[in-house]
């Protein structure tokens, strides 16, 4: 199922599961007992060349797999604060180093992944830097690797990865 941007507001989306899910003690939605949750898919660009970041074995879910910088979208905020948050979070790149107008906002799409029976309210978006950022890599990820967008299905990668990046392409 596709979702149009200008038919949705994010921030309306994210009210829907903050409404309903339980919260953590700081606020965040809670979507550990849910079967749908947003997250966040987002990929850096530079030198048009994309991340790709492999999957920790500590991590909930595709383990030692390829994605890119994601996250839930677990508080009701403007979304490009939330890419901001995340690529500091999870490649130690600065806020201050980020023009929030190089964030670009995909279409909003649902996915069904059976195998975990989840259902992934998926926000993709791109961020493109002129010179490649330094990465220093949290838990979540073992090791990451700048490829051509076409090389994308000659990993291991998340379902519906592909998707994800020809949606902010």
């Amino acid at each position: 199922m596709k979702i149009k941007n200008e038919q949705i507001n994010i921030e309306s989306l994210i009210q829907n599961f903050s409404d309903t899910l339980p919260h953590f003690p700081d606020g965040r939605i809670d979507y550990t007992a849910s079967d749908k949750a947003v997250v966040l898919t987002c990929f850096v660009k530079c030198e048009n060349k994309i991340l790709l970041l492999k999957r920790s074995e500590r991590v909930r879910a595709y383990q030692n797999i390829w994605n890119t910088v994601a996250g839930y979208v677990d508080e009701i905020a403007p979304i490009k604060d939330k890419i901001l948050e995340e690529l500091q979070e999870e490649l130690g790149i600065s806020k201050e180093d980020i023009n929030k107008k190089d964030i670009k906002i995909g279409e909003i799409y649902e996915f069904t992944d059976t195998e975990i029976n989840k259902i992934w309210v998926i926000i993709p978006c791109l961020v493109a830097f002129g010179k490649c950022p330094i990465i220093k890599l949290d838990w979540e990820h073992t090791d990451y690797k700048w490829i051509n967008p076409e090389e994308i299905n000659d990993f291991s990668i998340v379902p519906n990865l592909e998707k994800s990046l020809n949606n902010v392409l």
